[in-house]
C-alpha cells in the first residue's frame, strides 16, 4: 500500500461516499505531494473484491491483477511514451507530451464493453490531466457529460487551471495538500535521506520531489556551482550537463536559482538555496534587475515548451547564453 500520512483526511472524505461516488474526481495540487500514488491506491481499493476496512486486501485475484497493472477494469491514460509518475522528474529529452484523441477514442471503445467484475466499478485514471489536448479534452468531455454506469474517472492534475472549465465543472475536486514541514522531514528521514531540510526547501516543501532531488543531489550542486559563476559561465560546455537532468528539470533548476537571485537582490532572503547565500550575494552586486526580470520571463516561456520536439541542447545553450548577459 502506498499512501502518505498527510493524505488521510482526503482518503476518509472519499471513503465516506464510497457507495455513492460521483462519476469523476479531480485530484489537484502541486507536484511532489503524492497524488499519483493516492490515485493508484484508491483505484486498487475500489476494485478489490474483499477490502479490509477502506483499503485493498492485497491478496484477492483483483489485487493480483492490479499488482501486475493488468486489471481488466482499470485503465491508465497518460501521455504516450511518457513517465506516468507525476512526482518524478523527466529523464528523457524527447517524448510525447500530450494525451491524444486516439487514446480517448480507444477508451470509448473499451467502455462500450461490460465490466469484467459484475456490479463493480471500472476506474479510468487520467494523469496528468492537463496534458489533454483540445481534441482529446473535448472527446473526454462527451463521456463526462454522459458517463457510463459504474465507471469512475480519476483525473490527476498539477496544473488544474489548464483544464477546460467544462471538464472541471463535471468533477468533484479534491485538494491534495503538501504536508507540514515537520511531517515532511519525518518522512524523508524515514527514507534515509541525508540533508533532508535543505532538500525539502529546494523542493518547495514537496517531499517526493525532495526525495528525487536527493538522488540527483550531486548533479544539482554541480550545476548551481556553474550558475554561481555568473557572467563567467560557459554556456556551450555546460548545456549538456543541464540537459542530463531532462529539459523540464533543467529549466526548473534555473527558475529556482533566478527566483532566489531576484529575492536576494530585493529582500536579502533566499527560499531554495540557503547553502549558497554567499554566491547569491556576490552575483547580486553585478546583476541587472531589468535583465533579470526579462530572463525570468524567458524561462517561464521555455518551461511551457519544454517537451516540444526541438533541439533541447540548442535551446539550453541559448538560455544559458542569455543568463551570462544579465550581469553587468
Amino acid at each position: 500500500m502506498i499512501m502518505y500520512s498527510w493524505q488521510s483526511q482526503q482518503w476518509q472524505h472519499i471513503m465516506q461516499q464510497r457507495k455513492n461516488l460521483p462519476h469523476a474526481l479531480l485530484l489537484r495540487g502541486g507536484a511532489g505531494a503524492g497524488k499519483q500514488d493516492f490515485a493508484i491506491e484508491l483505484s486498487r481499493s475500489l476494485l478489490c473484491r474483499a477490502p479490509v476496512y477502506t483499503h485493498a486486501c492485497g491478496v484477492c485475484a483483483s489485487c493480483g491483477w492490479f499488482k501486475e497493472m493488468h486489471h481488466p477494469d482499470f485503465r491508465l491514460i497518460s501521455p504516450e511514451d511518457a513517465d506516468t509518475n507525476e512526482d518524478a522528474p523527466k529523464k528523457k529529452t524527447t517524448k510525447k507530451s500530450q494525451i491524444s484523441v486516439a487514446q480517448i477514442r480507444q477508451l470509448i471503445d473499451y467502455l462500450s464493453l461490460s465490466s469484467h467484475q459484475v456490479n463493480h466499478h471500472r476506474v479510468i485514471l487520467i494523469s496528468p490531466a492537463e496534458t489533454l489536448n483540445v481534441a482529446s479534452a473535448n472527446a473526454l468531455l462527451k463521456m463526462l457529460e454522459e458517463p457510463p454506469a459504474n465507471t469512475l474517472f480519476l483525473l490527476v492534475s498539477n496544473q488544474p487551471q489548464r483544464l477546460l472549465a467544462t471538464i472541471t465543472s463535471r468533477c468533484q475536486a479534491i485538494d491534495m495538500p503538501l504536508p507540514s514541514k515537520a511531517e515532511a522531514l519525518n518522512w524523508l528521514n524515514a527514507q534515509g535521506v541525508n540533508n533532508a531540510e535543505a532538500l525539502l526547501d529546494y523542493a518547495g516543501g514537496a517531499p517526493l520531489a525532495a526525495l528525487q532531488a536527493s538522488e540527483d543531489g550531486d548533479a544539482i550542486v554541480a550545476l548551481i556551482n556553474q550558475l554561481s559563476l555568473g557572467a563567467q559561465l560557459q554556456p556551450f560546455t555546460c548545456a549538456s550537463a543541464f540537459l542530463a537532468l531532462g529539459m523540464e528539470r533543467a529549466i526548473d533548476t534555473l527558475q529556482k536559482w533566478i527566483f532566489d537571485l531576484m529575492s536576494y537582490k530585493l529582500t536579502q532572503k533566499s527560499r531554495y538555496h540557503a547553502q549558497h547565500i554567499k554566491a547569491l550575494q556576490a552575483l547580486c552586486k553585478s546583476v541587472n534587475l531589468k535583465a533579470l526580470i526579462s530572463f525570468q520571463q524567458k524561462l517561464y516561456d521555455a518551461k511551457k515548451m519544454a517537451n516540444h520536439p526541438l533541439s533541447n541542447e540548442m535551446q539550453l545553450e541559448n538560455i544559458l547564453l542569455h543568463y551570462t548577459r544579465i550581469f553587468n
